[in-house]
């Protein structure tokens, strides 16, 4: 009898979500809470999708394995309108970046799906245009910003010397490189 009073006392589950309506989202997390958004995703029934990858991290006495995001602190999410205000109330999330082109988002999306379903190995690279301005994140010339030279052909970045009006171009792995607006 007190399997029927819990069931019966149980929340009754969210409405289901009604894609025609609904707006994809990319949802940028506060730092380390791309898990916990997620599982708030399932809890309230909302499509949703956090890419996570295989890491092992081998310590002095023993080895662990994990899964990591693979886009560090963002989860795509298909959110009604109506709705949209319940994912910001456990203050997991730091903004929310509607979807311009939702046909081409979903493509790009099920490409990644797949990509992380292989199993091969991947590294994120920043998307590097000519003439995109770009920081060195790592290595001996970190800090320093400069330019794309030519992503097609990459021979570097190049480091601009304004008052002499002249430019350094230098090889560095796409990698080592983080975008600027």
């Amino acid at each position: 009898m007190s399997a029927v009073r819990s069931s019966s006392l149980a929340p009754f589950p969210p409405p289901p979500v009604d894609r025609a309506v609904s707006a994809w989202l990319v949802c940028h997390t506060r730092p380390r809470c791309e898990k916990k958004f997620a599982a708030l995703m399932r809890a309230e029934a909302f499509e949703h999708y956090l890419a996570l990858v295989p890491s092992v991290r081998q310590y002095r006495q023993q080895t662990k394995r994990f899964t990591k995001p693979l886009f560090p602190g963002y989860v795509f999410a298909c959110v009604p309108p109506e709705r949209k205000a319940r994912i910001f109330q456990q203050d997991l999330l730091a903004r929310a970046i509607a979807v311009d082109d939702e046909p081409r988002f979903l493509r790009q999306l099920a490409d990644v799906k797949a990509i992380v379903a292989s199993g091969y190995e991947l590294t994120v690279l920043p998307l590097l245009q000519r003439g995109r301005r770009v920081k060195i994140v790592s290595g001996a010339l970190h800090g320093l910003e400069g330019f794309v030279d030519d992503p097609t052909n990459p021979r570097g970045v190049v480091l601009s010397v304004d008052v002499l009006q002249q430019g350094l171009l230098v090889k560095v792995p796409a990698e080592n490189l983080q975008v600027l607006p």
